[in-house]
């Protein structure tokens, strides 16, 4: 008995498929919401409450373009945003986030770097709640989601961990006390572990509960600069006093060696259970073959 073939997709669908075209449409448009989030937030600069609400509101829109795009042009489910697997996924991400940076601070105050002056009212640590929201799910969805995500598909894992990684690094040189190190630093530590835990899960939780815990912690419990960005003080009042090389200078501590060591022995442990999962991705041509 002969056998339907399956109609093509109409030329327009089929051009809006192509890797090179869903990057720039999705990751570009995720992109330029997260810009003019960024935008709000200086206009609503003093308005705290306005400001959250404002974010809540602008994150969900991006998640929703997210997951539209993903099913009215890739035409699947959104897997890597599935409901059930949240809790548990954003939870460890959380936990190991802020685990992370804690362990950090920790580091330095052994090494008599970080000192605890005294502690400011809990209300200072309400601010950074923006920042950790936005920033954790904004560019999870632009550089894992839409970057890493895409050009995987077409070019493979290994390839798409050196892309992404590098590009969110760059990035980063925008920030007002940006530094090449600082940049670069955060290529390997952040890019590395954040890409490697969407690998491991196929899901976007544990990034996003990774990058909004480390930043939440450093700004608002222990009163660091997040990645050359300006500084906020947060619950801990502290002085830091020590070489660059292990403070992160004005950058932060993501430009310190143990940020580094931690994050990215971190980031390896999650890609080496990537790997035995048979989660890594061949590129298209090895795919063919």
């Amino acid at each position: 008995m002969d056998s339907l073939a399956s109609p093509k997709p109409p030329l327009v669908l089929r051009i809006a498929q192509f890797p090179l075209v869903r990057l720039l449409v999705l990751g570009g448009g995720l992109f330029f919401l997260m810009a003019v989030h960024g935008g709000f937030m200086i206009k609503l600069a003093g308005m705290p409450w306005l400001r959250l609400a404002v974010t809540v509101a602008m994150v969900a829109a991006a998640l929703a373009i997210y997951a539209g795009f993903v099913l009215l042009v890739e035409r699947r489910a959104v897997g890597e945003l599935s409901l059930a697997a949240m809790p548990r996924e954003l939870g460890i991400g959380l936990l190991i986030g802020a685990g992370l940076y804690t362990a950090c601070v920790l580091i330095l105050m052994l090494l008599g770097i970080y000192r605890i002056e005294g502690l400011n009212p809990w209300s200072f640590m309400l601010p950074a709640v923006v920042m950790a929201l936005s920033s954790g799910i904004f560019e999870e969805l632009v550089f894992r989601g839409a970057l890493f995500r895409i050009v995987e598909e077409w070019l493979g894992s290994w390839i798409s961990l050196v892309v992404s990684s590098l590009v969110f690094g760059i990035t980063h040189l925008i920030n007002p006390q940006a530094t090449l190190l600082g940049a670069l630093f955060i290529s390997v530590e952040a890019g590395l572990l954040l890409a490697a835990a969407y690998m491991v899960t196929r899901r976007l939780w544990m990034s996003f509960g990774f990058h909004m815990a480390w930043n939440y912690t450093q700004s608002a419990i222990f009163s660091g600069i997040v990645s050359g960005g300006v500084s906020e003080p947060g619950l801990i009042r502290n002085t830091i006093q020590g070489p660059v090389l292990l403070t992160g200078g004005n950058f932060g501590l993501e430009s310190s060696v143990i940020a580094f060591l931690l994050c990215t022995t971190t980031g390896v442990v999650l890609l080496v259970m990537a790997v035995r999962r048979g989660h890594v991705v061949p590129p298209f041509w090895e795919r063919q073959a």
